[in-house]
């Protein structure tokens, strides 16, 4: 069996980090583009550990968090989340940093299976949301796809960049119903538009989210490196780094007074009750045991994504099909 280090160190492959120590600005670099960058729990875990350490770390006042490739990211390693939906009887004890034979996962039929690990989500070495307690400045730089766990951290960062052709959303909407940092994203959105993207599943453009403060500034693909940088730029040479984190202090009691991390802890309650959800038809919008089983997560998203009008889908190939 695979250890959490052993992931960690395969981690290290596909996120980068360094430091520009004269202007106290870090970068923090996915690189698994053959993958649309997706992130699998030792990435998660490294990605967290980057971001724990730039918290502490005096060189650093701005952490610069973006991609390889064509996209920001299309979320969470859909091979590795065939085993957490509790359909299978495996051990998800990596997931938790746990390398100990002497302890023993809890079985797929039960409430635990699934909803530790959501729960597991809330916490910020799970890094689903460590950008919530980094007391320095975050700037994420996102560009194409921008789903799921990446759009947590688009959510959760303090300025957002984007390019014009960037797509947000979360596939989990339509195959489970839910995602972990929902309470954040209504706080962002605004209720209204939230539900649109919840009920109906599809993905907001760059523009929309501009519209609704989502997004701080929309550029061109060939623009989107230096206006994240200008940004970076200014945040460095703002107020010193302890005013910075006195002010993120100040956001971050406010952000907690109006439910962050109650909302993901329940948010992962709600989570864990995906497998015992009854589907109302046969080809119901959902992950089930039968089509999860027979084809695997990545064609059940494929064959939801093309019962929707083309503006809705979420994948740019299916989007250009009538």
């Amino acid at each position: 069996m695979t250890t959490s280090k052993e992931l960690i160190q395969e981690a290290k492959k596909h996120i980068h980090y360094k430091k520009d120590k004269k202007n106290k600005i870090a970068y923090l670099t996915l690189d698994r583009p053959d993958r649309k960058n997706a992130p699998g729990a030792g990435m998660r875990m490294l990605y967290a550990n980057y971001i724990f350490k730039a918290n502490i770390d005096d060189d650093v006042k701005v952490l610069v968090i973006r991609a390889t490739g064509d996209d920001f990211g299309t979320g969470a390693d859909t091979q590795e989340m065939e085993n957490q939906f509790g359909f299978y009887d495996v051990s998800l004890l990596h997931e938790f940093g746990i390398d100990d034979d002497d302890v023993k996962y809890p079985p797929a039929k039960s409430f635990r299976f699934a909803g530790q690990l959501a729960d597991n989500f809330s916490k910020a070495r799970s890094g689903t949301r460590p950008l919530q307690e980094f007391k320095k400045i975050s700037i994420v730089e996102a560009k194409g796809y921008c789903y799921g766990w990446h759009f947590y951290q688009a959510g959760d960062a303090d300025l957002l960049i984007c390019s014009d052709d960037t797509l947000f959303g979360h596939a989990a909407f339509r195959y489970a119903g839910w995602g972990p940092r929902m309470w954040t994203w209504i706080e962002m959105m605004g209720l209204r538009k939230f539900q649109e993207m919840l009920y109906t599943g599809r993905p907001f453009t760059a523009k929309e989210m501009q519209e609704c403060n989502f997004v701080n500034s929309v550029v061109p693909r060939d623009k989107l490196e230096a206006e994240t940088e200008k940004y970076a730029l200014a945040c460095s040479r703002s107020r010193p780094t302890d005013t910075v984190v006195a002010q993120k202090t100040f956001m971050e009691l406010y952000k907690q007074y109006r439910g962050e991390y109650f909302g993901s802890l329940l948010t992962g309650m709600v989570e864990g009750l995906t497998p015992h959800m009854k589907p109302d038809t046969e080809e119901d919008n959902a992950v089930n045991p039968e089509s999860y089983k027979a084809v695997g997560l990545s064609q059940v998203n494929r064959d939801i994504d093309m019962r929707y009008p083309p503006e809705f889908r979420i994948s740019r190939g299916n989007r250009r099909k009538p």
